[in-house]
């Protein structure tokens, strides 16, 4: 019989299931949701957990493999070695999700074979080939080459392996085989912090049940100054800004950091800085030496005395800060008590989005921050969002706001999205859209030419519905698998544009010239079946969708079927 939680969270998926209408059977809506509600605390999009599910055939038991330095997420062009410097925290979660009513030792037993081949760092992947499937490969390829990278940075390293389920409770010999994971991944990395955890019922019920609260309470030392009804100054003790930015488990709250803007930058020369100048009390107040941090909200009320009450607040300049000094209290808790130095906190309730927009350009200026980061403030994007807005799409150039207000994950195109579909079909390359997700944004010529001035919003429109549309085609299709759909998905986009412009360089007044509903089911899948059978001739790997040699079989069978 089952027990209340186990009823409680099926009803749950079904109705979430229901809600996403994406098109993923219950197996695989349960891998995604798992992944949703125990990575909850790194604000993944709706895309970056999808790009991290491996696929459902020779997975090793691994569902799904995500990475991350310092918090943030590593995708395979991202450049670790010049942004992380000293002592970065690695830590590879590994999940392995079913959709069962227990937990068995065969899913511990597979991971374990799957850690042992795949954490030995000298690993040959031509050995490997067949037996797990290239997602796999990829993924802990990228965990050694970016562990080897950092490797002299003194990193600590953690692998956090997770089982989920419908289950309540684990048998002890289930749990004598996630002992011998662990210990299977000890041979391997001596110096790691493993943790195996089960995740059931109950753990997925509280989960969901979470929400990330919406109302901070800020205490000052003295009452805040006010230049406007709705703009605070006030300086507050660095330890009760600690528990400001602290969960209930002391870990950072990462959310409330602006996600354009909250690119750590490890031990650089300001952040040591900022740590001795914590470490050691001088004479002079720590707020002297320092910048401070801004502070946007949609509300802010001081209702009395030595204190701010901020209604959904974003950090949006002073992440060094930040997290210098939350890990200052992490590694020394018995200073909590008794500190008196104070750091300056600006408050600000903007009025419009354009004034959001300028507040965090300005208070960035001199903050060494990559350029894409900033990208998202540029006028052309409050642009598009508007344009969108209206008509059934929703772009999210602040990460997960529009996942927040709860809209479906069809419905929600990212600026990294939407960047790689104009990558694919105005600038005719899908193989570097595949290939650099993560640094599109990065090189200017590459930015002003998919952004440029003289592209129409319809553009912007038809190529991120079109985009999304073939992905949950080829979704719904049940034909391929999802690592299968990341490599071939804007090859397709490419494809069609091709058909539908009557030209091999589609451009934006080739699309201006056609309608959304040009795109036909029959259209998607003749593409799709085009491009899957060049892309498996090739090899069918993630280092055949980044090459050129696809992309040119692609181009003459764009001439051969639509006489170009």
């Amino acid at each position: 019989m089952p027990s209340n939680e186990q009823i409680i969270l099926r009803e749950l998926l079904n109705q979430e299931a229901d809600n996403f209408d994406d098109g993923l059977t219950e197996s695989q809506f349960f891998e995604f949701y798992s992944v949703v509600q125990i990575l909850k605390d790194y604000e993944l999009s709706y895309d970056e957990i999808s790009n991290g599910i491996a696929g459902e055939s020779h997975d090793g038991g691994a569902d799904s493999i995500y990475l991350f330095v310092n918090g943030d997420l590593i995708r395979e062009d991202s450049e670790v070695k010049e942004k992380y410097k000293k002592n970065p925290d690695i830590e590879l979660v590994i999940i392995q999700s079913k959709k069962e009513n227990g937990f068995g030792e065969d899913a511990l037993l597979k991971l374990s074979r799957l850690c042992t081949n795949l954490l030995d760092l000298g690993f040959d992947k031509e050995q490997f080939v067949g037996r797990y499937n290239n997602s796999i490969i990829s993924a802990f390829e990228l965990f050694r080459d970016t562990y080897v990278a950092l490797v002299t940075k003194k990193p600590s390293l953690r692998v956090r392996i997770v089982y989920a389920s419908l289950g309540m409770d684990v048998h002890a010999n289930v749990q004598q085989q996630a002992d011998d994971l662990q210990a299977d991944v000890k041979e391997k990395l001596p110096s790691v912090d493993v943790q195996v955890e089960f995740v059931g019922a109950s753990e997925l019920v509280q989960f969901s049940q979470e929400r990330p609260s919406e109302v901070f309470r800020l205490a000052t030392i003295d009452s805040p100054l006010s230049t406007s009804e709705k703009v605070f100054i006030a300086l507050v003790k660095i330890s009760d800004y600690y528990k400001f930015v602290s969960n209930d488990d002391g870990k950072l709250i990462r959310h409330i950091f602006e996600s354009n803007v909250r690119d750590y930058q490890g031990k650089n020369s300001v952040n040591k800085e900022i740590q001795a100048t914590l470490l050691e009390e001088g004479k002079e107040e720590f707020w002297w030496l320092n910048n401070g941090v801004t502070i946007l909200a949609t509300d802010a009320t001081t209702p009395g005395g030595r204190e701010l009450i901020v209604h959904n607040p974003q950090i949006v300049n002073g992440l060094q800060t930040s997290s210098e000094i939350h890990h200052f209290y992490t590694e020394n808790p018995n200073r909590v008590d008794g500190e008196t130095r104070s750091v300056l906190v600006r408050v600000i309730v903007p009025e419009n989005e354009e004034t959001r927009d300028r507040i965090i350009r300005a208070t960035n200026s001199q903050t060494s921050i990559p350029k894409s980061s900033l990208r998202a403030t540029d006028p052309i994007h409050r642009t598009i969002e508007d344009y969108f807005k209206p008509r059934t799409l929703f772009y999210d150039r602040r990460k997960n706001y529009y996942k927040n207000e709860g809209k479906k994950p069809k419905e929600i195109i990212s600026l990294q999205f939407l960047s790689q579909c104009l990558m694919a079909t105005l600038l005719r390359k899908p193989d570097f859209a595949r290939a650099r997700p993560s640094t599109l944004l990065e090189k200017d010529d590459s930015y002003e030419k998919i952004f440029h001035v003289n592209n129409s919003l319809p553009t912007y429109y038809l190529v991120a519905f079109w985009g999304r549309a073939i992905e949950n085609r080829l979704k719904f299709l049940k034909k391929y698998e999802t690592p299968e759909i990341n490599d071939i998905k804007f090859y397709v986009l490419y494809l069609v544009s091709c058909g539908a412009t009557s030209n091999l360089y589609p451009d934006s007044q080739k699309f201006a010239a056609i309608n959304v509903e040009d795109l036909t089911d029959d259209l998607v899948d003749d593409a799709a079946e085009t491009c899957f059978d060049i892309y498996k001739d090739l090899g069918g790997t993630d280092k055949v969708a980044k090459g050129t040699e696809m992309l040119e079989k692609v181009k003459d069978k764009a001439r051969e079927k639509y006489g170009l």
